[in-house]
């Protein structure tokens, strides 16, 4: 099998899962209905159309019958006055309508014979499309039943197309919460180790924090002295602590 072979029959198996998805089967149901319908309503102008062929040929038939007795009646009254070449001139014109009737009275039967076969084929097809809309409407019932039922159960389990796309939805903005709350932490994270630089006033790059941090602990190593040299006595003896007023000294040796 050729790859233009292989591709066509996927091409035809996606449209048919297509088509069956998107296929309504009442409308089916009632399209083809409609069609049988109109092949029945086709018929019987078919059969219309024959019963009115049948009748004209039966109303010229009957002129024809009219004309031949008309010639009788002429070629007699010829014979009555001794004018044998009249009267004959007469039954001439008759013999030549009577094949006339011959052939409409072939004609008619003919007619007449598929007049009955039209109305035998209309009666077959009338029971036919009457069974037919029977069932396409038990069909139609069992199908919008189940159509029900199916939409109810969806409904209480949740797997539903709405509802699919209501959780994905759901889960598609909790997971850009998460991640704008992750990306926030990380750049507090940066900013606090100083991989990035701070922006607007008072902003400062990273040398000029270390900088300030190595002066910052200097100051802090100054005063701490500062403050250990304030509390030695002479002699080098620490200085005592201050108490609080009120608080009563220790007691001394007797």
């Amino acid at each position: 099998m050729g790859v233009l072979s292989r591709f066509s029959n996927y091409i035809k198996t996606v449209m048919s899962s297509f088509l069956d998805k998107a296929e309504d089967p009442g409308q089916t149901l009632d399209y083809s209905y409609q069609k049988q319908l109109e092949q029945l309503q086709n018929l019987r102008r078919s059969i219309a159309d024959v019963v009115t062929n049948e009748k004209r040929l039966e109303l010229q038939e009957a002129q024809i019958n009219q004309q031949m007795a008309k010639l009788d009646s002429q070629a007699r009254q010829a014979l009555a006055a001794n004018r044998e070449d009249l009267a004959r001139m007469a039954l001439e014109r008759k013999q030549g309508l009577q094949t006339q009737v011959a052939t409409f009275d072939q004609q008619i039967e003919q007619l007449k014979a598929q007049q009955q076969h039209f109305v035998e084929m209309e009666q077959r097809l009338s029971t036919r499309v009457e069974s037919f809309r029977t069932q396409k409407e038990m069909v139609k019932a069992q199908y919008g039943a189940a159509q029900a039922q199916v939409k109810i159960q969806e409904a209480a389990t949740g797997i539903s197309e709405e509802m699919t796309d209501v959780n994905l939805a759901v889960q598609r903005a909790q997971d850009k919460v998460l991640q704008m709350q992750a990306r926030a932490s990380a750049m507090d994270q940066l900013m606090d180790s100083g991989t990035l630089p701070e922006i607007g006033p008072g902003a400062q790059d990273p040398l000029d924090r270390q900088l300030a941090a190595i002066s910052n602990q200097g100051d802090v190593d100054r005063q701490l002295a500062d403050l250990k040299s304030q509390m030695q006595l002479p002699g080098g003896q620490a200085a005592p602590a201050q108490l609080p007023p009120g608080t009563p000294g220790p007691a001394s040796d007797a």
